[in-house]
């Protein structure tokens, strides 16, 4: 398993074009301060959950951590991770490529974080 943690929309694009061809799960979170610390208080609940199910993830798979801005950043309408993703909420867990994807407190339940992770 490859765990990669970017920064950014750009960053993100790059690590995806980096891994062509592999099943890649994306979470999106809000950016966290200098104290390692997200804005985002449902990102903060979920993080350790979708963490603890990584090991339920095939074969080599890949998961790209992506921190996606400020709170002002994510809230402007014009965020690519919006518009080019279709993202509406943080935190995001995604299998790249697909429809599957978890939004905001259905990333609570560790039972549907391994479900996305097992479907094919």
């Amino acid at each position: 398993m490859v765990v990669l943690e970017v920064s950014g929309y750009q960053a993100f694009v790059e690590a995806v074009e980096n891994h062509k061809g592999k099943t890649i799960f994306a979470y999106f979170t809000g950016s966290k301060d200098k104290n390692g610390v997200s804005w985002c208080q449902d990102c903060v609940q979920a993080e350790p959950i979708v963490r603890a199910e990584l090991d339920k993830m095939p074969e080599g798979a890949i998961f790209i951590y992506c921190q996606a801005g400020a709170r002002p950043e994510w809230k402007n309408v014009t965020n690519k991770f919006r518009t080019e993703l279709k993202l509406t909420g943080v935190p995001t867990l995604m299998k790249y490529g697909t429809t599957q994807k978890l939004v905001e407190g259905q990333l609570f339940s560790p039972e549907l974080v391994q479900m996305l992770f097992a479907e094919d």
